[in-house]
């Protein structure tokens, strides 16, 4: 049974996998191992970044991972399940910043003021590598690629908000929202035209700022046009040159 209070979860430090005695890998889902590996860092540097990492969850579904003015001492990559960040206004109105998948970094938003201004909820059953942002950040001083990943995610987050921000019909929100699922989860190795819609219809319209009858409209016309198949929670992307078409490249970016 959930409390109203964060699950306290086991750490459990992160031991590097050794292939042959001399190499060390990554999970497959990790949030850093294409900064890391792409500029050929050897043993000792992903060794160090290793020792930061601790596995924490599992996280039910609903359990919170950190909550709004909690105070900020490490970001979380997810490496399973699917979390959603949100806002609680004063009347008890939930505002819906974002989704965040597996190899995703939830967090980064709290770098300034040094605490948390949103709550993040797991979707689903969800586990995460926890990282010191302390730690981090002095090693990324001395790791030039893991530096500039952390940008990009930063950045990554301003874009989103940007997008949201924009004046898009609900046909075109919805459109780019399904190709930027999708992107993600190509990204990650995952199918990038079949995937599963963990989050709840309410929560993707609250997301894209739309009404919930709208966003079931929206999908249902998108079917009777052939630009996906949708089965519950099961998304099919049959005709992503249309979909993108009609999100006027906003999700390419």
């Amino acid at each position: 049974m959930l409390s109203g209070k964060s699950i306290d979860c086991t750490l459990q430090p992160c031991n590097p996998i050794a292939v042959d005695g001399d190499e060390v890998h990554f999970c497959s889902t990790c949030a850093f191992s294409d900064a890391c590996l792409s500029v050929g860092y050897g043993k000792p540097e992903l060794s160090a970044l290793h020792c930061l990492v601790e596995h924490v969850g599992p996280y039910r579904t609903g359990a919170h991972v950190f909550r709004t003015g909690d105070p900020f001492r490490a970001i979380y990559a997810v490496r399973a399940g699917t979390v959603k960040t949100c806002v609680v206004d004063k009347d008890g109105r939930e505002q819906v910043l974002g989704f965040y998948l597996p190899g995703e970094v939830i967090g980064l938003n709290a770098i300034y003021p040094d605490q948390f201004p949103c709550d993040a909820v797991a979707l689903e059953a969800a586990q995460f590598c926890r990282f010191s942002f302390p730690a981090m950040s002095a090693l990324a001083s001395r790791m030039p690629a893991l530096q500039q990943h952390l940008f990009r995610l930063l950045s990554k987050e301003l874009g989103t908000a940007t997008l949201l921000a924009a004046d898009h019909t609900a046909d075109e929100r919805m459109a780019a929202f399904l190709l930027d699922l999708g992107d993600r989860y190509q990204a990650r190795g995952f199918s990038g035209t079949q995937f599963r819609l963990s989050m709840a219809r309410g929560d993707i319209a609250n997301y894209l700022r739309l009404a919930a009858e709208t966003v079931s409209r929206v999908l249902g016309r998108f079917r009777s046009q052939k630009l996906i198949d949708i089965n519950g929670r099961s998304v099919t992307l049959l005709d992503r040159k249309a979909l993108r078409d009609l999100s006027r490249d906003e999700c390419a970016n």
